[in-house]
């Protein structure tokens, strides 16, 4: 009886193997959409979970094996998967038609709390938690943080002089430190513990690092909510308790102070006294939390450390493999620093036009995300290829590729700020897409700016950098949605004095 089961078993899992591969590759053909066939019902997820490689990259197989196709669709259990490639159909899920791609796919189960943020929040919920948090990246917000950023960087070309041996080796950790620092001062006013080894570094790191674990619960959710909720799996469990407890202790504390500060507790405070956040047109309300605020915090920090350290790093690797360019930075900062007799201010930082193009540049080749996620929540139709997408279908979006494609910029894989000059032809608007697009487009896009050009200045300033490279090209760690390079690194190397006077 038993092998009468088994064999039965086996017989309908056979069945809905071949039945799923079939009705994913008939779908999109049906429509005139290009089918991946690898993986035809897990697609490009099994190639990354048993396989050694960013899931970014595994996507770029499928974008490079298709250079005319607006779209591909690829293997998928539970909807309709499509990797769309042309950028004027990313226009149109990104911009022109948001109410029907407004979904960023994850849905995070009750009780699944720092979860319960902006970057993952969908509907109503987010567009009212967005609309609450802006005014903290307002312009006059970000020139009252400058100051504290400023003294962030400063102390950190300290904290390198006074540790030589942060110098050289596990520089993506050490510029870390600078943006745990600078987020953690300026936007939450946390100055008490050691700002280049604080316990919210610590946790920054370890919640985005990459274990066949984390790698198979970011899958899960992607390719089946309703297990991952049947399941009832956390994304970011191990830290709740931690930071919950930190946050709630910043907002009583500066309760207590009863000092107005333009950063985050603040806000936190100001939202808490109205006692609800609501949206006039709709009614639909919020209660803020002290959870619910640690959760918005918790994703701040998040992306205020590892993304604006990448883009740091990776800009680095390339200005310490075109010295041309690197001497031209050196040139201007130096000059910076003549015009305002060595004290920088927020307005100082529009002087730095060519550090501006070579941060554009180095965001192009490494955007920090590496992919994007949509699900469409209103049938639409793409323009390009007239492709039908319904209700409930996933959509992947690739700016790694996208920004790296000879389409859209000339010499794609050449490092070149002069493309981001406003005279230059080589650089298309649409494909750019490092911060995202349209009304989901990175909200702390200013703020990372100015903290990583904050960072630049002050480190180029005092160091200059040599790049080793292990072998012919830049290799990446696996990782869910991050671009990181594994086999690189940069050396920081005090500048003559003489070339400071």
């Amino acid at each position: 009886m038993l092998i009468q089961v088994l064999i039965l078993l086996t017989a309908l899992l056979l069945y809905f193997i071949n039945y799923y591969a079939k009705y994913n590759e008939s779908y999109w053909k049906q429509r005139g959409v290009a089918f991946h066939p690898r993986n035809k019902i897990w697609g490009p997820f099994w190639d990354f979970i048993f396989g050694e490689r960013a899931f970014f990259e595994v996507l770029g197989d499928i974008y490079k094996k298709y250079p005319d196709a607006p779209a591909v669709g690829v293997g998928s259990v539970s909807s309709p998967t499509v990797l769309v490639r042309d950028v004027t159909n990313i226009r149109h899920i990104m911009q022109m038609d948001f109410e029907s791609f407004n979904h960023r796919v994850i849905e995070v189960q009750p009780g699944d709390r720092l979860a319960d943020s902006i970057p993952f929040m969908n509907g109503k919920r987010w567009k009212l938690m967005r609309q609450s948090m802006t005014p903290l990246f307002s312009v006059a917000k970000l020139k009252n943080m400058y100051s504290v950023m400023d003294k962030s960087a400063q102390d950190f070309v300290k904290y390198l002089n006074d540790h030589p041996e942060k110098l050289k080796g596990n520089a993506f950790e050490t510029l870390s430190t600078f943006c745990s620092a600078a987020i953690g001062a300026s936007v939450f006013g946390i100055t008490t513990e050691s700002i280049f080894d604080s316990p919210f570094l610590h946790m920054a790191q370890s919640a985005l690092v990459s274990t066949f674990w984390t790698n198979l619960r970011f899958s899960l959710v992607l390719i089946s909510p309703w297990l991952f909720r049947k399941l009832k799996l956390a994304i970011f469990a191990e830290h709740e308790t931690f930071f919950i407890k930190a946050v709630k202790q910043l907002i009583r504390q500066r309760e207590k102070e009863c000092v107005k500060k333009p950063d985050f507790a603040d806000i936190c405070i100001n939202l808490q006294k109205k006692g609800e956040i609501r949206d006039e047109e709709t009614g639909y309300s919020i209660k803020p939390t002290d959870e619910l605020m640690a959760a918005q915090a918790f994703f701040f920090f998040i992306a205020g450390v590892e993304p604006s350290a990448t883009a740091l790093f990776c800009t680095l690797i390339e200005l310490g493999r075109n010295p041309d360019v690197l001497k031209r930075v050196h040139d201007e900062i130096d000059d910076i620093f003549r015009k305002y007799n060595n004290t920088l201010n927020y307005e100082s930082l529009s002087d730095a036009k060519y550090l501006e193009k070579v941060l554009n540049e180095g965001l192009r080749l490494y955007p920090p995300i590496g992919i994007l996620r949509r699900k469409c929540v209103k049938d639409s139709v793409l323009p390009v290829g007239n492709i039908k997408i319904e209700k409930g279908t996933k959509i992947f979006l690739s700016p790694f590729q996208v920004q790296r494609d000879p389409k859209h910029f000339l010499e794609p894989d050449k490092f070149n700020p002069e493309r981001f000059s406003h005279e230059s032809e080589a650089f298309t608007d649409h494909a750019y897409m490092s911060f995202g697009k349209g009304n989901r487009i990175c909200l702390g896009e200013r703020f990372a700016r100015i903290q990583i050009m904050t960072g630049f200045i002050y480190l180029l300033r005092n160091f200059t950098v040599k790049t080793h490279v292990q072998g012919d090209k830049i290799k990446y760690k696996k990782e869910q949605f991050q671009v990181t390079p594994s086999n690189a690194d940069v050396e920081f190397i005090p500048r003559n004095i003489e070339v400071m006077t």
